[in-house]
């Protein structure tokens, strides 16, 4: 018998710990676009679920930014069906009117169509294709905008959307891995022409970027990268942690949160405390920037009787003597 390549072997491995503890009962979706990550991912995802007791299916996004997506999305889920993913579904997204920009509107049309197929099969989980090196893209994308610890942690390995667990098992395989498991299994991926538009910024860091780091620094760096991304993330969820502690000492009992308790606080604490806070009261998660914290900060530890802070959704918060409170809709 042949040995099993290593590429292939590297990413059935991750993809069955990814599948390991997951509730029964419904499928398993993989979201796959063609390209190698997602095709490669799709291919090992269909040997291992059965092995495990568990269906799988794909779903793939057509987002009618190109001349023959369509096409190309009826190919990807025709390979699907005889490679046994049940169902094997093409979904048509309409981008365009979405805010953000082009790459934003692509994704959030992308995940909530992932999301609604999941809810009408009743999916346990759904699979992406992210590996290592868009891990690594996203670190520095993040540091080029000033992120903080939420932006450098980058993509979670597992996130709830929408009630549905989103799955990320590739975030420790190369993109050079995907790849030589699709030559070795025979498959042909789609080349996205966007992966390669300089017009996007990922695109560039894709392009120039990572290959100018790897060519200063060595191979390495992709790995450091996903590995400061790891342990940021770690970092992350401790601090959340103490921080929803004292977000429950703060609240007041007439409603908002106690002056002095957060003043105590670590600057790292209490603007998690917050900003966790300024979601409850129904600012939008994607828009509620380092700036409204910042604000809401300023009524904490720099107050001099100023007004309310606006903050996204329309939400404004006012200092009255010792205690933040709301005063505009929540």
């Amino acid at each position: 018998m042949a040995a099993l390549a290593p590429p292939v072997a590297a990413i059935r491995v991750a993809v069955r710990r990814a599948l390991t503890g997951l509730p029964s009962g419904g499928p398993v979706l993989v979201a796959c676009s063609g390209g190698a990550d997602s095709l490669a991912l799709a291919a090992a995802t269909a040997f291992v679920a059965p092995r495990l007791g568990r269906v799988v299916g794909l779903v793939t996004v057509d987002h009618g930014l190109q001349a023959g997506s369509a096409q190309r999305a009826e190919a990807v889920a025709a390979w699907a069906r005889e490679a046994g993913f049940t169902p094997a579904t093409v979904v048509r997204v309409e981008v365009a009117g979405r805010p953000g920009g082009p790459e934003a509107a692509a994704r959030e049309a992308r995940y909530q169509a992932l999301t609604e197929v999941a809810g009408q099969l009743g999916a346990v989980a759904v699979l992406t294709g992210h590996t290592r090196d868009d891990q690594a893209e996203t670190v520095l994308l993040a540091l080029a905008r000033g992120a903080g610890p939420r932006g450098l942690a980058g993509m979670p390995a597992r996130r709830e959307l929408s009630g549905v667990p989103l799955l990320r098992p590739l975030l420790e395989i190369g993109r050079e891995q995907t790849r030589a498991a699709c030559e070795v299994l025979g498959l042909s991926p789609w080349q996205d022409p966007h992966n390669t538009d300089p017009s996007y910024a990922r695109s560039r860091v894709r392009a120039d970027v990572l290959p100018a780091l790897v060519r200063a620094l060595g191979p390495g760096v992709l790995d450091n990268l996903a590995r400061t991304a790891r342990l940021v993330a770690a970092d992350n969820a401790a601090l959340d942690e103490v921080a929803q502690a004292a977000l429950a000492a703060a609240r007041h009992p007439g409603g908002g949160l106690r002056v002095p308790e957060l003043v105590g606080l670590a600057p790292a604490v209490r603007g998690r405390v917050l900003h966790a806070w300024a979601r409850e009261l129904g600012a939008p998660p994607g828009a509620l920037s380092y700036r409204h914290v910042a604000a809401l900060d300023a009524l904490v530890t720099g107050w001099h009787g100023q007004g309310p802070t606006d903050l996204p959704g329309g939400v404004r918060v006012l200092r009255r003597a010792d205690r933040l409170a709301p005063v505009g809709p929540t």
